[in-house]
């Protein structure tokens, strides 16, 4: 497999955590924006799009505009700072502390095993895709926010994953390997204590 960068959103409201900082809580005693960026430790670059505040050395930082402008303004925000040869990218929301560098190379090897799709990401376990965990063609997202920019009179804030996948040939791919499900993300004190006791 050749390299790939990573992408990773962290600047969302936290509406149902009371505003906080969603990406700096702690799972088993690191910061789930961190427990991310572990898991993409291979990748060049690294990107994080949200505050800057506390972020590991060596991570680039942008923001989105607006700032909580949603993921699709993040993601293009992020895909701004990527080489213009840069063939992959991951894809992830920074509230997802049970996700891997395994997990990760399960899906860059099931797009690089394919050149039909554009993007691969996990499903879960009642078969709901989960975009912001993915590996996707830097090429592709690259098209698909070009195309919803222009639909939508140059803005992107507010649009949703589903409105940016659109047309995109995306595979989904079911966790059977052994551990907790990478794709969990965190939107409340319950999911979080979960992700707790899958840490220990």
């Amino acid at each position: 497999m050749t390299g790939y960068a990573a992408v990773v959103l962290a600047g969302g409201a936290a509406r149902r955590m009371g505003g906080t900082d969603k990406p700096g809580r702690l799972v088993g005693g690191l910061a789930m924006r961190d427990r991310v960026l572990t898991a993409v430790a291979d990748a060049w670059p690294r990107i994080l799009v949200g505050p800057a505040a506390g972020v590991p050395a060596g991570v680039w930082v942008t923001r989105e505009r607006p700032s909580g402008g949603g993921p699709v303004a993040a993601t293009g925000a992020g895909l701004t700072l990527l080489d213009p040869a840069s063939r992959t990218v991951a894809l992830l929301a920074a509230d997802l502390p049970l996700l891997t560098g395994a997990a990760v190379a399960v899906l860059r090897k099931r797009l690089a095993a394919d050149d039909g799709p554009d993007g691969v990401c996990y499903a879960d376990t009642d078969g709901r895709r989960q975009p912001l965990c993915g590996v996707w063609r830097v090429a592709s997202l690259r098209s698909a926010v070009h195309r919803l920019r222009q639909d939508r009179a140059g803005s992107l804030a507010g649009a949703s994953m589903r409105s940016l996948l659109t047309g995109l040939t995306v595979v989904d791919v079911p966790w059977r390997e052994a551990g907790p499900p990478p794709w969990f993300d965190c939107d409340t004190e319950d999911d979080l204590r979960r992700a707790e006791e899958w840490t220990r």
